[in-house]
């Protein structure tokens, strides 16, 4: 039997030994055929019966023939925790490998590496029989803006940083500000790790101010774990953080944002509206936005497209940006 032929029967099989149930009447033929079918696997009601005679004389397996359609199970008693993992786990595991590197602590991404690796080998062992094997080279996340490139962190800061936040402890960092030229000293107080892009930020209390940051990993020259208990701001809770804008560089307020757009820019916002109480009436748009660095961002990135009525402070803000960035255009330049 050819190698590559081989590696499908036996990932069929496995596949097939981790569907069977541990109790009950079992399953029949055509039922896992159907599921096997379903996780891609090109499979007839005959092939999973000459699987099942093949399997049972190796495994703990029983065919309930009690009644007909005969049902197939693991006999009780027996072990049915069988190590690998199904093809919708490798293509799972292979789907989120980039986004949560940077999130999970190194002690446990370790135990993960020889997981995503099991997972990339599945899913090429199986790509030339398997259709849904390829799965994998058919989908991608893409950031809706400019790529850029990732900012290294280095991994020894990223693990202490982890191993305090996992533990409620202090940090003492040295820190270069993003207009700094030199670090500082920092003692931090962790309350989260998020991921914005490719940006990954700490969100802390410094010292023994209550009010929360956020400091980019990328920027830490020097991290050490102080084995003190840190303190976290009373009711404090990530999620609700992030929903109120953090991220987004704002003071969690909102604002009425009323503008006029484009024809093609009141399309876009109709299928992806900007808030719940939307409204686009001809080209004049209301809508309930939170008041952040990230809306004046969106604004200046649609150009022409829209112009900003109200709230008048940040009309004014855009209207600045755009002068100044006319002054730049229209100096000459070599």
């Amino acid at each position: 039997m050819p190698a590559n032929k081989k590696k499908h029967t036996l990932a069929r099989q496995w596949e097939l030994l981790k569907r069977l149930p541990t109790r009950g009447a079992g399953k029949t033929a055509s039922e896992l055929t159907q599921e096997l079918q379903v996780a891609g696997f090109d499979v007839s009601k005959r092939q999973v019966e000459r699987d099942l005679g093949e399997l049972m004389d190796a495994f703990d397996l029983e065919c309930n023939n009690a009644s007909i359609p005969y049902g197939w199970r693991w006999l009780p008693g027996a072990s049915s925790d069988l190590a690998g993992m199904t093809l919708a786990d490798a293509l799972s595991l292979s789907l989120v490998e980039d986004m949560v590197k940077p999130l999970l602590p190194v002690s446990m991404l370790q135990g993960l590496e020889c997981r995503f690796a099991q997972a990339r080998k599945k899913l090429n062992d199986l790509a030339v029989e398997n259709p849904k094997a390829r799965w994998i080279d058919k989908v991608r996340f893409i950031q809706p803006a400019q790529p850029l490139l990732a900012p290294q962190i280095k991994p020894e800061i990223l693990e202490t940083i982890q191993e305090c936040l996992f533990a409620d402890e202090i940090i003492d960092v040295e820190y270069r500000g993003a207009d700094a030229e030199t670090a500082h000293s920092q003692r931090l107080h962790p309350l989260g790790l998020v991921t914005r892009g490719q940006i990954t930020y700490l969100v802390a209390t410094a010292w023994g101010y209550s009010d929360i940051r956020l400091y980019t990993l990328h920027r830490i020259a020097q991290a050490s774990r102080t084995y003190k208990h840190c303190q976290k701001p009373t009711g404090f809770n990530l999620m609700k953080y992030l929903e109120n804008g953090a991220l987004h560089f704002g003071s969690g307020k909102t604002t009425c944002l009323k503008a006029k757009v484009s024809d093609s820019l009141a399309r876009i916002l109709l299928e992806t509206p900007l808030s719940e109480d939307q409204k686009i009436v001809g080209n004049r748009l209301t809508a309930t936005v939170l008041d952040t660095w990230q809306l004046e961002w969106w604004i200046l990135s649609q150009g022409a497209a829209i112009t900003v009525i109200a709230p008048v402070t940040l009309k004014k803000i855009i209207r600045q940006s755009l002068e100044e960035a006319l002054t730049f255009y229209g100096a000459e330049c070599d």
